[in-house]
């Protein structure tokens, strides 16, 4: 049997998942592509490889790949490499094992935040961005 409760509102209920999925990294990317010399600098903190580089990646897929994603734009692709990108934060940015205290507690529910959202787009990758999208069209 399958299961069909919420079935008549998929197309919304997949909306309202790449709106709360990408409303987080809208923000992040927008003040990071507005303090881009800050961005660099943290880039730099963490030890991130090419930390001009680095910055300007984050910026392209917090903002403008998230806006993407959040109209339905080659969702499938986007949210995979999404995906992969969020991977990349894991292990550069929230290291948690090489941690101690605070900033291990910290950083640990912050690697199994992004191992969520992960998940999350994963799932979008599969399901795709349903109706009300571009890509629905």
């Amino acid at each position: 049997m399958r299961y069909t409760l919420f079935e008549n509102q998929r197309n919304e209920i997949i909306l309202l998942a790449r709106i709360f999925l990408m409303i987080l990294f809208l923000i992040a990317g927008w003040n990071k592509m507005m303090g881009f010399s800050g961005t660099v600098a943290y880039m730099e903190s963490l030890g991130a490889p090419m930390p001009m580089v680095a910055a300007g990646i984050a910026v392209i897929m917090e903002f403008f790949v998230a806006i993407a994603i959040l109209v339905g734009f080659y969702t499938r692709p986007l949210a995979f490499l999404f995906a992969l990108f969020v991977l990349g934060t894991m292990l550069i940015a929230h290291h948690f094992w090489t941690m101690v205290d605070a900033q291990r507690a910290t950083n640990t529910t912050q690697f199994f935040k992004n191992l969520c959202i992960m998940g999350g787009l994963l799932l979008l990758g599969i399901t795709g961005p349903g109706k009300y999208s571009i890509d629905g069209r």
